[in-house]
């Protein structure tokens, strides 16, 4: 394992009082440890001001602009989750509906989890459809900062 380097990147957006500029802390793990990162925007040294502490090597770059293709594909997977979330709620909605049929004896308790199941694929499908309104969002925001413009017709 001494051979291998595993590096683990998590990037946490922060924001400061004194400036809306978002603010990332980095936490690289290296073979020999780990270095926690972080960066400010206020103090005296100014944007891209940054301590290390742990032990290991990092290399950090600061990006004050924010990645919205990564945005859209982050949504966009949370979107089909959600797709996934409905149509599994709706398949077992369907066999609780089959059970109480089959099974008089149990008939109510069947008919109530057909009813959670159904509140809660309403409830994934309505998961899927934000995500879907923020995979656009991100996807226009991306287009906004490459100067591609939008024509509306109607409004």
């Amino acid at each position: 394992m001494a051979e291998e380097k595993h590096h683990h990147h998590h990037h946490l957006s922060h924001h400061n009082k004194d400036e809306d500029k978002p603010v990332e802390t980095v936490y690289t793990e290296t073979s020999t440890g780990y270095a926690e990162t972080g960066y400010s925007s206020g103090g005296p040294g100014g944007y891209g001001d940054s301590t290390t502490v742990g032990y290991g090597a990092t290399t950090i770059s600061t990006e004050s602009e924010v990645d919205y293709k990564k945005e859209e594909k982050h949504h966009k997977n949370l979107e089909h989750l959600g797709e996934l979330g409905a149509v599994a709620a709706g398949a077992y909605a369907l066999h609780e509906k089959h059970k109480a049929k089959k099974d008089p004896e149990h008939a109510h308790k069947h008919k109530i989890e057909e009813e959670v199941a159904a509140a809660v694929a309403v409830g994934a499908g309505g998961y899927a459809f934000h995500e879907h309104h923020e995979k656009k969002e991100a996807k226009e925001q991306d287009e906004e900062s490459h100067g591609k413009k939008h024509h509306h017709l109607f409004g």
